[in-house]
C-alpha cells in the first residue's frame, strides 16, 4: 500500500514562511510527477506547484516569486517552501504524486492546514 504523508502546516503571521514535505512510503516502483495542491474554504481544490521527474516544474500565478517545490528523490519526498505568505494562502495543502506500482496511478495525501493570519 502506498501512502503519502505531509508535514509541516500550521499557524503563521502574514509575511512568515514555511516548509511542507510530503514523503512517499510502501510498495512501488517509482515516483513520477509530485505536486501540492490547496483548498481554500469556499474554494474549490486548485494546483499550487508541479515538478516532473527531472526538475520542471510550474507554479499557480498568484504563488510564483514566494513558493518553491523540490523534491528528493532519494528520500521519495517532496517540499513546498513558502515564503511571503499571505492570508489568501491559508488552506489545506495536499500533496500529489504519481506513483508506478502493478499501474501508474495518483496518490493523495490527507492534507495539512495551513493558517495565515495576524
Amino acid at each position: 500500500q502506498v501512502q503519502l504523508v505531509e508535514s509541516g502546516g500550521g499557524l503563521v503571521q502574514p509575511g512568515g514562511s514555511l516548509r511542507l514535505s510530503c514523503a512517499a512510503s510502501g510498495s512501488f516502483s517509482s515516483i513520477q510527477a509530485m505536486g501540492w495542491y490547496r483548498r481554500a474554504p469556499g474554494k474549490q481544490r486548485e494546483l499550487v506547484a508541479h515538478i516532473t521527474t527531472v526538475g520542471r516544474t510550474n507554479y499557480e500565478n498568484s504563488v510564483k516569486g514566494r513558493f518553491t517545490i523540490s523534491r528528493d528523490n532519494a528520500k521519495n519526498t517532496v517540499y513546498l517552501q513558502m515564503n511571503s505568505l499571505k492570508p489568501e494562502d491559508t488552506a489545506v495543502y495536499y500533496c500529489h504524486a504519481v506513483i508506478s506500482r502493478t499501474l501508474t496511478a495518483d496518490y493523495w495525501g490527507q492534507g495539512t492546514q495551513v493558517t495565515v493570519s495576524s
